[in-house]
């Protein structure tokens, strides 16, 4: 095919594109001319800035002292309020299904919940470090491997991770759309580590290595836990879809628990006792006594010879 050929079709693909947009409306149409929609890229702008805040010095804000904190801190307080306020005012029109300012005017409504928001979220900012710290500490304490606590926050995916959601945790409490989980999607993506906005997480988590981590919207986990990578706290019956929405489905993870690489733990019934240790790759369905050790019955290891009957060992098979 000729250029001028393909060029002679864009007529037609564009067309086709315009009608198969038409007749899927659960992707965009429906939204087309109707809201504005939060944007991916000011959402990540939004984490970064957060993280020069909850961190100072080791993300953006560089060459800090006693004298200049103040200011370098304000700096980046007025670009993050201004972020979070423009995107909260899209999450919550989104919300109303109002439609954008240049078509109807402003919403006022919204504007102020968003104003609301967002002085919320600040005002927990202090707190939420306080609790990130105990994470840092949790994390350096957890792995002999960390030469020091600077590392775990330079270079840990988990603590990220954990940051992340803390962070969007607040705004999931406060009903706002689609924005909290574009930003624990986005560690997601950073990461492999899966946290639901909407989960509740203890002081003092430790998520090591992390990579396939998944932790569900209601699952609650208590302090001083420590999770391995491949860990899934999931919902016992996820086939009925939609028809979950509001109920606690995912389990409650005490105080003092470990839970060893691959272990799945399903049901929002499901309790992991205090003090219990979940051994690797177990598949756990009902609750586990506090102080309980669960493990994984031994594999058998087989061993055959396959070399010709004449050069075989005495001892040709055995197992393990």
């Amino acid at each position: 095919m000729h250029r001028d050929q393909l060029n002679a079709r864009l007529p037609h693909i564009v067309n086709a594109l315009v009608a198969n947009i038409h007749a899927q409306p659960n992707t965009n149409i429906r939204r087309l001319g109707n809201v504005m929609l939060p944007s991916h890229e000011k959402a990540v702008a939004i984490i970064e800035g957060l993280r020069q805040l909850v961190f100072p010095g080791y993300f953006g804000l560089q060459g800090l002292t006693q004298e200049n904190l103040p200011f370098r801190v304000g700096e980046v307080v007025l670009e993050v309020t201004e972020l979070l306020y423009e995107q909260l005012r899209y999450c919550l029109r989104y919300r109303e299904g109002r439609a954008p300012d240049e078509q109807t005017g402003p919403c006022a409504e919204c504007d102020a919940e968003a104003a609301r928001v967002t002085s919320i979220f600040f005002d927990k900012l202090p707190g939420i470090r306080d609790v990130l710290a105990g994470d840092v500490q949790a994390a350096f304490d957890g792995d002999p491997a960390a030469q020091t606590t600077d590392e775990t926050i330079f270079s840990y995916p988990g603590l990220y991770a954990i940051m992340v959601q803390r962070m969007a945790h607040v705004l999931f409490v406060e009903n706002v759309p689609l924005l909290p989980r574009i930003m624990t999607e986005h560690a997601h993506s950073q990461t492999g580590i899966e946290i639901h906005p909407g989960a509740t997480l203890g002081r003092s988590l430790m998520i090591d290595h992390g990579t396939g981590v998944v932790i569900g919207e209601t699952s609650v986990i208590g302090d001083n836990v420590k999770i391995y990578q491949g860990v899934t706290l999931g919902a016992l019956a996820p086939a009925y879809g939609q028809a979950l929405r509001g109920q606690k489905r995912h389990p409650t993870i005490e105080d003092h628990v470990v839970i060893y690489a691959g272990a799945t733990i399903l049901g929002g019934d499901t309790v992991i006792g205090r003090g219990s240790v979940i051994g690797g790759n177990v598949f756990i369905t009902a609750s586990v006594p506090p102080q309980n050790q669960v493990v994984a019955e031994p594999a058998k290891l087989k061993y055959r010879d396959r070399r010709p009957k004449g050069e075989r060992a005495d001892s040709v098979d055995f197992q393990i």
